[in-house]
């Protein structure tokens, strides 16, 4: 009888992982073979000329370095606004506020953000922003927007993150005379560094790959130069991409894949960059 049963669980743990595995395949494969059709597609757009060059003839030919400019112009502002706030709130969350039916209210509402389709961000920030504020379209404005929505994303992966920090290490560093801020920069933050960057970078890649809030708030059609303020328009990658596909006629399909694959190429880059950084922050970690 002893020998059966343990036959039996061996079957099931075998299926089990062979399920597993089949999922993980499944799941990987079409990821792989859209990242290669993009490559084999758009391989022969790139060069120097695409990469540095303005667009021409309609867009039809030429580069697309105004929308590679303003990619990372919008991506670094996002940054600059959502990154220091979401941090804060979800250190105040983890840290210092109580469980209390209105922080667990804030929690949800957080939670809750995060599924908000983008387009709904894009007319908000139309209206905040753009009208009311009087950014009009503009850097200033779009990354603001996009600071709203990557917001929620930041906040609950950070705050994750630092619950994650075992409590003990806080109470060894209060009992050796740290305060409790010094905890949570010194000890807290350290540990949970990994974690929170997954999160920044999370919000971020989705910032830099989105069209809608950009498109109320801050793309233009087409600029023959590059920004030269906060609140002037931009070109970006994503609608960039989205107007050489919809409504530009005749456009070479070489150049709609290859700025698929520069926009791809962006945001890997975000990745493999984010990854070092966790990586070494892992391998300090003391647990």
């Amino acid at each position: 009888m002893m020998k059966l049963f343990a036959r039996n669980r061996h079957t099931v743990q075998r299926v089990g992982y062979s399920l597993i595995t089949l999922m993980a395949i499944v799941t990987v494969l079409p990821i792989v073979g859209t990242v290669l059709f993009i490559l084999f597609k758009g391989g022969s757009a790139i060069s120097w000329e695409f990469i540095t060059g303005f667009p021409h003839d309609g867009m039809r030919a030429g580069g697309i370095l105004p929308a590679i400019i303003g990619t990372l112009y919008l991506t670094v502002g996002t940054a600059i606004f959502s990154v220091p706030l979401g941090i804060a709130a979800a250190i105040y969350l983890s840290e210092y506020a109580k469980d209390t039916p209105l922080t667990r209210l804030i929690r949800l509402a957080i939670i809750n953000l995060a599924g908000i389709p983008s387009v709904v961000y894009g007319l908000f920030g139309l209206g905040l922003f753009v009208l009311f504020l009087q950014f009009g379209t503009s850097i200033l404005a779009a990354s603001l927007t996009l600071s709203i929505m990557t917001l929620p994303v930041i906040i609950s992966t950070a705050e994750e993150a630092l619950r994650s920090v075992p409590q003990s290490f806080r109470t060894v560093s209060i009992s050796l005379g740290a305060t409790r801020w010094q905890t949570i920069r010194k000890i807290v933050i350290k540990e949970a560094l990994p974690g929170i960057l997954t999160g920044v970078i999370l919000g971020l890649e989705r910032a830099a790959g989105e069209t809608a809030p950009i498109l109320f708030t801050g793309a233009a059609f087409f600029l023959p130069r590059l920004p030269g303020s906060p609140f002037d328009a931009t070109m970006a990658l994503p609608y960039h991409l989205f107007v050489i596909s919809t409504q530009v006629p005749e456009m070479p399909i070489q150049i709609q894949y290859g700025t698929a694959l520069v926009l791809l190429v962006f945001v890997l880059t975000m990745n493999v960059i984010a990854t070092i950084i966790r990586s070494r922050a892992r391998a300090k970690r003391q647990w």
